[in-house]
């Protein structure tokens, strides 16, 4: 096993850990550790994030996205050439929006039905420099 192929595995292995440690049904880990482990096998993370309320995941691999959604049991892939960012600071202007002071989405041009929504948003000036954070990877890893 080379190098890569063994960094690989451990982000692999560490994104399925993540899943493990989230607060869902029993049904949803296992299609996790099941179906969608079985479908990374071989593949190269570069990165993943989890959204702890829906138990959704979206996995970053070298030229696209993975949408994996437990509830529906979907897993949705979307090239990276589709996927846009889109950031909305409030900061500076009256809260109009509902008290979010910073929104971040990473979206997809695709038919309606199949389109990526993976948003992210803070209503506390503690929580924006997270926000940033996820968006400086989010276009890091858009233009790689």
């Amino acid at each position: 096993m080379g190098k890569e192929d063994g960094r690989s595995q451990l982000r692999i292995q560490e994104y399925l850990d993540d899943v493990s440690d989230l607060d869902i049904p029993h049904s949803f880990s296992q299609w996790y550790q099941i179906d969608v482990a079985s479908l990374l096998n071989g593949s190269r993370i570069k990165g993943h994030e989890i959204d702890p309320v829906t138990g959704s995941s979206l996995i970053f691999l070298d030229r696209s996205a993975m949408l994996c959604s437990p509830e529906g049991g979907r897993i949705q892939h979307y090239p990276k050439q589709l996927l846009h960012c889109f950031v909305d600071d409030n900061r500076s202007k009256p809260t109009d929006a509902g008290g979010i002071i910073m929104r971040a989405e990473l979206f997809s041009i695709s038919p309606n039905e199949e389109q990526l929504c993976w948003e992210c948003c803070c209503m506390s000036e503690l929580e924006v420099p997270e926000i940033q954070s996820k968006v400086s990877r989010w276009l890091r890893w858009l233009n790689e």
